[in-house]
């Protein structure tokens, strides 16, 4: 039988810089175990031809579900072919389009999206973001973050989902895992913990959109906020939580 890592002694220690913060040794096995279970075959990387879409559908995906930010995002495209027909519309046409499709927020995210609209045909030849993809990491995100509602995480998916970037978002789902398992101390934000994770983990595409997807749903399946199914956790000997949460 193969010796497994020991679980870790403590936490990582808060006040240090991130950059002088070490990974803790058995983070690769957290990661194959994760990929072996929830995503043994990853599939291949493909930039999208308007990374625009992903942005919106990103915003429609904000306390969403998969089915519903599908549906919503389909309504919009089926109502504005092209998005300077939802600019022309205005916020109440989109926030129409929204609720017909259901989901909650659409008066919110109708707001975000015409805002987004309206600045980029303020500020760019055209309403894309093609040229997202010929540029660096760096000026990619810098150009994402600095459109109207457009945060870190957002901007994160959209740079790894749809422009195939290292990125690695964090979503409540691996915020929690990571907590549970103790890699980041307990008073870390999603955004401090996003950028930790941008230390530590292997800057891969591959490597991080496997751990992203796998850990969500391990988040979802397994690590659930409540009545986590620790019995049959594929971590549960490397989570110090277990013989708490396990009971």
């Amino acid at each position: 039988m193969t010796a497994r890592p020991p679980l870790p002694q403590k936490k990582l220690p808060s006040k240090l810089p991130l950059s002088q913060q070490q990974p803790p040794g058995h983070l690769p096995e957290i990661a194959r175990r994760l990929a072996e279970e929830y995503l043994p075959d990853p599939p291949q990387p493909r930039r999208a031809a308007e990374p625009l879409d992903g942005l919106i559908q990103t915003i429609l995906s904000q306390q969403n579900t998969a089915p519903i930010t599908r549906r919503q995002f389909q309504g919009l495209k089926t109502a504005y072919p092209r998005w300077e027909g939802a600019l022309a519309d205005g916020p109440d046409g989109i926030e129409a389009v929204l609720k017909a499709a259901g989901g909650g927020l659409s008066r919110v995210k109708a707001g975000y999206i015409h805002a987004l609209l309206a600045e980029l045909d303020e500020t760019r030849p055209s309403l894309s973001l093609r040229e997202t993809r010929d540029l660096d990491d760096t000026a990619a995100r810098r150009l994402l973050e600095s459109l109207p509602g457009v945060g870190m995480k957002t901007a994160s998916c959209v740079l790894l989902f749809d422009l195939v970037r290292p990125a690695m978002p964090v979503d409540t789902h691996i915020h929690r895992i990571a907590q549970r398992l103790e890699l980041v101390p307990e008073a870390w934000n999603a955004v401090k913990v996003e950028r930790w994770f941008d230390e530590v983990l292997p800057r891969e595409w591959a490597a991080r959109y496997t751990f992203h997807v796998s850990a969500i749903r391990h988040g979802r399946q397994t690590c659930r906020a409540r009545n986590p199914a620790c019995g049959v956790c594929v971590l549960r000997d490397l989570c110090p939580s277990a013989a708490i949460l396990g009971r």
